[in-house]
This record gives C-alpha cells, structure tokens and sequence, in this order.
C-alpha cells in the first residue's frame, strides 16, 4: 500500500459527518497488553468469558471495547471495567480480578459518575492508521487528562483517524491529532463543540448527525445541548425528514453514494463506496431566526 486510509481520506476530503455508529450502551474492559486483529481472541480473557460475554450482549445494542491506559501500563491491581448508558448519560465502574465475573455481575452496579472518559482508538492490527495516529494523541490527552483518558480498541471509521469517543454522551469526533485534541476536549468541558471534528453522537441516527451538522455550521451553533434532534422521517429510498429543536421547521436530508478511489480502510481489499449527505433548505439562517421570533 502506497496510501493509507486516513491519508487517502484527507486527500479525497472524504465527509465525516453521519458517520457515527449507532451505539447507545458500552461495556469497556480492561486489557493492558497489546490486541490482535480480532481483540476479543487475542487478549488475556479466557475464551469461555468472550463467549460468555457475547452472548449477554447479544441483541442489545451493547459495543464492547477494550481499553487500557496510553502506553500499555501494567495495571496496578484489579482491571477495571465499566457500562456506560449515553441515552442517560451515566457510567458505571467496578474492578474484577477474575474475568468470570464480568458474566454475573450486574450491568449497572459499582460507582455511577457522569463525569467524562475519553476514548482514542489506537488499534493498530486492526488499521494502522488507528496506531499511526491514534496513539500520539491518547499519550497528549493523558497529559492532561491522565484518568480521563484510555486507548481502546476499533470504534469504527478508520480513515478519519486518529477517532475519539466522549462518553457518557457518546460523541465521536475525528481527523483529531495530538494539537487539536486540547480544544476538542476544553471546549467539550465548556459545552461546547469544535466542529471541524465532529462525526456525530452515536445515540441518533445517520441522518439526525448529518442534519445536526451541516445546521449548526450554517447557523455557527457549537452549543453541545442546541439543536437536538426530535425526529427522522423516511420519505424515501435514501430521504429523511428530520426535525431539530429550536427549528421551526424540519429539513430534509438525503444521500448519495460515491465510488472511492481507493480502499476506505487500510486492511480493505477494494475500493469502497462514500455517503454524502446534502441539507436542504440550502440556506438555514431565516429558518433559525424564525425559530427564535
């Protein structure tokens, strides 16, 4: 490969608005040693647990990631591991020291804290691109933020590497890199979102994300609790109605599919294809304003 997935993202300016997976539950594991291309088959928990764990998830909406601090310290003690519910935005952390535990134990229980965490995939045998980028942003992050911040396994959209989640709430961001990652986080804190980066909440759906962003870019809105989406109404094959608080009325989405030139992830043996979503009415200021009258 001549050209890496992120690489090849950047240069195409592939959008990434939309594309956060849908995920409304997480449950994070601990695991510091390094992961292989399928984490949960090559990580220290015993396979009865993975499969174990699978099953309990299985039809729940639940994405299961490891996590471990930058650099692969060596816990210090019992691993940690926790659910998080970003519909409520609340997590729950506990410790185990037998992984058998993770079976039983109750998905809401140790200490509840709605208190940020912040995950940047950094799985390299996934998609280099996720090491490549990934890492040098987590290790700036914990800088700063040393308890907030974990690497975690494969999130989803590797060419916008290096990707981070903020939970509870369930925002990815993207393109994010060891100078940006600062303010993407303060202005988080603040309530506040750097657009640039922002691939969507996971908790609402394609098109809400995309309707969601392209108005507050043409509104210049950056507040975190602005423009909620309210509801996503098909109108056809690739065509939604989706309406937004603080808007009168509802906008419509759609969507088309572009040919890549190039593999979107690096591990790809082909070409993929890249949705573009278009916002209409073209211009939103009158409608916001309306909305505020």
């Amino acid at each position: 490969m001549t050209e890496r997935c992120a690489a090849a993202c950047t240069r195409r300016g592939d959008p990434q608005e939309g594309t956060a997976p849908p995920v409304s539950t997480w449950l994070l594991i601990e695991q510091p040693r390094a992961w292989g291309p399928d984490p949960w088959r090559d990580c220290d928990l015993p396979v009865e647990v993975v499969e174990g764990l699978a099953e309990r998830v299985r039809g729940t909406g639940t994405r299961v990631l490891l996590i471990r601090r930058p650099g692969r310290t060596a816990a210090d003690g019992p691993l940690r591991w926790a659910f998080v519910d970003s519909v409520a935005g609340t997590s729950w952390w506990s410790t185990f020291t037998d992984p058998a535990a993770l079976l039983s134990a109750p998905w809401r229980s140790g200490v509840a804290s709605s208190e940020p965490v912040y995950l940047v995939c950094t799985h390299g045998r996934h998609d280099a691109c996720c090491a490549i980028r990934g890492r040098p942003v987590a290790a700036a992050l914990a800088l700063s933020h040393p308890s907030e911040t974990w690497e975690c396994s494969h999130v989803g959209g590797d060419r916008f590497a290096a990707n981070l989640v903020a939970l509870p709430s369930g925002l990815y961001f993207g393109k994010v890199t060891p100078e940006s990652v600062g303010e993407v986080v303060s202005e988080l804190a603040a309530g506040r979102l750097v657009l640039e980066h922002v691939r969507g909440r996971s908790t609402v759906s394609a098109p809400a994300q995309a309707a969601e962003f392209h108005v507050r870019g043409r509104v210049g809105e950056r507040s975190v609790s602005a423009l909620a989406p309210v509801s996503v109404e098909a109108l056809g094959r690739d065509r939604w109605r989706v309406r937004l608080a603080g808007v009168a009325e509802g906008v419509e989405v759609s969507a088309r599919f572009e040919e890549a030139d190039s593999p979107l992830t690096c591990s790809a043996g082909r070409a993929g294809a890249v949705r573009h979503f278009r916002v209409e009415p073209a211009i939103f200021g009158e409608s916001a304003a309306a909305a505020e009258d």
